[in-house]
């Protein structure tokens, strides 16, 4: 019994803990006029990936300058939202994965193409 024991201790110590944070994924979705979900919703000061996947027939963009500017990125993160423009911009079919750390707040969200958010092309990002 002593012998099991040590042995189930042993084999727990062995097992490697990884000091990293995990990092919770989410999806927008781009489509003709419209952002899936509508409401993008986030914790605050955990570090997330936002993957954004144009299923539009034609270019679209996702632009929430505010929330882009407060989140805590790093600089290559930074680059694919355009800086301080805060837009990720895709082609047809095209995706790309953002990873930040959001800060909370509620902030809006929009396609920048010409008469596209008039067509309901906008959405929020909710932080708690």
């Amino acid at each position: 019994m002593r012998f099991l024991f040590l042995a189930v201790v042993t084999m727990a110590l062995a097992v490697p803990v990884s000091a990293a944070t995990p990092v919770a994924k989410a999806e927008v979705v781009l489509a003709n006029f419209s952002f899936t979900p509508e409401a993008l919703h986030l914790q605050a000061g955990h570090s997330t990936t936002v993957h954004f996947v144009n299923n539009g027939s034609g270019g679209h963009d996702f632009t929430a300058a505010e929330f882009f500017a407060a989140a805590t990125m790093d600089a290559a993160n930074r680059a694919k939202v355009g800086g301080a423009i805060g837009r990720v911009s895709l082609g047809k079919g095209k995706s790309l994965d953002v990873t930040l750390v959001p800060t909370a707040g509620t902030y809006k969200a929009h396609c920048s193409h010409f008469m596209h958010s008039g067509l309901g092309m906008t959405g929020k990002i909710v932080v708690d």
